[in-house]
């Protein structure tokens, strides 16, 4: 699979694109910004482009109108099919946020079953009490997800709603030749149903990759052979960032040893899990850390792990952005322009190396040096074996093991290296050691 040894990079559309946060039903081209945007992408090494939701919806996205439209607020479906294009000619593969769960209370089959009530053939689309009513005084009640009523739940236990999503996928392959999908909420999806489309999208395309929104519990549940390919990794998420904020190390070697060490009790082994230090939902890593030294490192980390690195547009140049109570606005925002800045280029080499590294894609995980303000692992596989060395500290750290022998090559600065059992590890440092 493709994404395995892929680059992620985020976007939220209706933000970038500076289109405005209620469907105000004109249609503007604005989705074609990212044409100026493609070649930045092709230099930055990342190969894949994650869109989130692009579909005709009544406010930000999740809640649809029409599968089969982008939204008007960012252009027409042939603006959003020539992007595609441009995209694939700067060999950026296209995956798009599927938001299977829910819609909103526009689409235009809930419209349907408020006008015509018991006589719509969509009533058993959704999950409706015709002798309860609602918020908005419908004079029916109908299940919302998690309680948002201006989201609407689909009932994926219905044939009928399942094939018309896949029809709707199908559509978007014929239409804009998009490689994947993201999954929203897919914690909240029926297996059922996400064991159906992985075998459709596979008959549409043998690389066509699904991955899933996930927070919590047991990732194997739906990353494996009959349902997703990777889900996000919440846990290291919070791991990377927690352990900077903390001076401990100990949290993220933790949860990446238990996630991938070699003891057969470890879960993931063999699994491609998506890492990222920011997205749409959450405050961005350039304001959530406590030492702003400590921003290139995440990304260090992030770039050395296990798993599928996915980075958030703007984060590469250290935008901040912080989460709010009641709204995401500010972690969406529009740039006319990339702003590349030394953390952009460190970020690029970190690519580089990854693309051409079969042990930082695919390798093994083992804890070396641990300490509080210090992280050594070794990624490996049987052709290649990489260690990644993270000082957290202000000062520098002279780390002493067994395995730092022998001759290395530090991939950053390309300089060749003697190891007598020891490293010297500058302050706020990342080094990348293939032996």
């Amino acid at each position: 699979m493709w994404a395995y040894h892929g680059i992620f990079y985020q976007i939220y559309p209706i933000g970038f694109c500076g289109a405005p946060v209620h469907n105000d039903g004109i249609c503007t081209p604005r989705i074609r910004k990212l044409l100026d945007w493609s070649e930045y992408l092709e230099n930055l090494g990342v190969d894949s482009i994650l869109l989130n939701p692009v579909f005709e919806s009544d406010n930000h996205g999740y809640d649809t109108r029409d599968f089969k439209k982008i939204d008007c607020r960012l252009g027409t479906n042939e603006d959003f099919a020539q992007v595609c294009q441009d995209l694939h000619r700067h060999h950026v593969k296209v995956v798009l946020d599927g938001v299977f769960n829910h819609v909103g209370r526009g689409f235009w089959a809930f419209q349907d079953v408020l006008e015509k009530r018991w006589d719509s053939p969509y009533k058993d689309w959704f999950l409706i009490n015709f002798d309860g009513n609602n918020g908005y005084n419908d004079g029916l009640w109908y299940e919302g997800w998690e309680g948002h009523f201006e989201l609407v739940k689909l009932n994926l236990k219905n044939p009928a709603v399942t094939d018309y999503l896949l029809e709707c996928v199908k559509y978007w392959v014929d239409t804009f030749d998009i490689d994947g999908l993201r999954l929203d909420v897919a914690y909240s999806l029926d297996p059922d149903f996400m064991r159906r489309l992985r075998s459709y999208t596979q008959n549409l395309k043998s690389d066509f990759v699904l991955i899933g929104e996930v927070l919590f519990g047991d990732y194997n549940r739906i990353v494996n052979d009959d349902m997703l390919h990777s889900c996000t990794n919440y846990e290291c998420y919070k791991g990377i960032y927690s352990s900077f904020n903390s001076m401990n190390m100990f949290e993220i070697a933790h949860s990446l040893q238990r996630q991938y060490g070699a003891e057969q009790w470890c879960l993931y082994r063999g699994k491609h899990l998506m890492n990222f230090v920011d997205n749409h939902d959450v405050t961005r890593i350039a304001t959530i850390l406590n030492n702003k030294n400590h921003l290139p490192l995440t990304y260090g980390l992030m770039m050395g792990m296990p798993g599928i690195p996915c980075i958030y547009y703007g984060s590469e140049w250290g935008e901040p952005g912080e989460k709010a109570p009641d709204n995401d606005y500010a972690l969406r925002p529009c740039f006319e322009e990339p702003k590349p800045n030394a953390l952009t280029e460190l970020i690029q080499k970190l690519i580089r190396i990854r693309q051409k590294s079969d042990a930082l894609c695919s390798g093994s995980y083992r804890n070396v040096v641990l300490t509080n303000h210090q992280l050594i692992f070794e990624r490996a596989t049987e052709s290649e074996k990489v260690l990644v060395a993270i000082n957290a500290s202000d000062t520098p750290y002279t780390a002493c093991h067994g395995d730092l022998t022998g001759s290395a090559r530090e991939l950053l600065s390309g300089d060749g290296i003697s190891l007598a059992g020891s490293l010297e590890m500058p302050a706020y440092s990342i080094q990348y050691l293939q032996l």
